[in-house]
C-alpha cells in the first residue's frame, strides 16, 4: 500500500517537473510570464496604498493584514496552477470526451488528470505571494503558517474547483459556472472580510469557502488560536475528500468520446 502511493506520488512529481521544463524550453517567454505577472499584481495593490492613506483601516484590516491577504491569495493560487492546473479545467475534458487518454494509462486518474498541465504565470503570482508575506515583515513561527495555509488554501481552491468540474458528469455547460465561480472566489480572495454582511457572508463562508481558505488564515497569522487553525485544516482535508469522492462518482458515468489522442 505505501509502495503504491509513493509510486504515484513520484510520478506526479515527475510529471509537474516535466510539464515545468517543458515550459522553459522558449526561456524569454518563461520569464517574461513569470515577470509581467508579478508587475500586474503589484499594480493592483496602488488602489490600497492610496485608499490606506486616506484611512487607517478598511474592513477591520490595516495595510499590513490586507498584504498578508493578497500574499496568500497569490501563492496559494500561484501553488494550485504550478502543481495542479489542470484541475480548473476538467469540465472541458468532460464535456469534450478528452479523459481517455488519462483512463489507459497505469497510474490514478485523478492524479495524471490534476497533474497533466501547468501554468507559467503561476509562478509569477507564487512568487509575488511569498514576496508581499516577506514584506510583511513576518517572524519564523509567522511565515512557517503561512506557508502552511498555503497549502490548506491550495486545497480547497483545487478541491472547489474539481468538486465544480466533476458536476459536468451530470449536467451540461458546467464550464461556464466551474470558470465564473473559480475566478469569482479568487475575486473575493482579495477584499477584507468586514465589509460583508449577513447573506453574502454566510454564502462566503459557508458555500464559497473564501473565509476559511484566506480570511481565517489572515487573522490566525496575526493572532493565532488554536481552534479555528483546526477548523481551517478539517475543513481543507474533509473537502479534498469530497472532491475526489465526487469526482470517482461521476467518472461511472463517463462516456468515451472515441478520440485518438495520446499524450507524452
Amino acid at each position: 500500500m505505501l509502495t503504491a502511493v509513493r509510486n504515484q506520488l513520484r510520478v506526479c512529481l515527475l510529471s509537474v517537473k516535466y510539464n515545468i521544463m517543458r515550459e522553459m524550453v522558449n526561456k524569454v517567454t518563461f520569464l517574461t510570464n513569470v515577470c509581467f505577472m508579478i508587475l500586474n499584481n503589484a499594480s493592483i495593490l496602488v488602489q490600497w496604498f492610496i485608499l490606506f492613506r486616506l484611512r487607517e483601516e478598511v474592513g477591520g484590516y490595516t495595510i499590513r493584514e490586507v498584504l498578508l491577504m493578497w500574499g496568500l491569495t497569490a501563492a496559494s493560487f500561484g501553488l494550485s496552477h504550478i502543481l495542479f492546473a489542470r484541475a480548473f479545467s476538467l469540465s472541458e475534458l468532460i464535456i469534450k470526451g478528452k479523459l481517455d487518454v488519462y483512463l489507459v494509462q497505469p497510474k490514478n486518474v485523478l492524479a495524471s488528470v490534476m497533474t497533466s498541465s501547468t501554468s507559467v504565470s503561476a509562478i509569477g503570482d507564487f512568487i509575488y505571494g511569498v514576496a508581499l508575506a516577506c514584506i510583511c515583515g513576518l517572524g519564523v513561527g509567522e511565515f512557517l503558517l503561512f506557508l502552511l495555509f498555503t497549502v490548506t488554501g491550495m486545497v480547497i481552491f483545487i478541491s472547489f474547483a474539481l468538486i465544480l468540474g466533476s458536476l459536468s458528469f451530470w449536467f451540461v455547460r458546467m464550464d461556464m459556472l466551474e470558470n465564473q465561480m473559480v475566478m469569482g472566489m479568487i475575486s473575493f480572495c482579495t477584499y477584507p472580510d468586514g465589509i460583508f454582511e449577513g447573506v453574502s457572508r454566510f454564502l462566503l463562508y459557508f458555500i464559497i469557502p473564501v473565509g476559511i481558505a484566506v480570511w481565517h488564515p489572515v487573522h490566525l497569522i496575526v493572532k493565532f488560536d488554536a481552534g479555528t487553525f483546526f477548523i481551517v485544516a478539517g475543513y481543507a482535508c474533509l473537502l479534498s475528500v469530497a472532491a475526489v469522492a465526487v469526482f470517482y462518482r461521476g467518472l461511472r458515468r463517463y462516456a468515451s468520446g472515441s478520440l485518438m489522442e495520446a499524450r507524452l
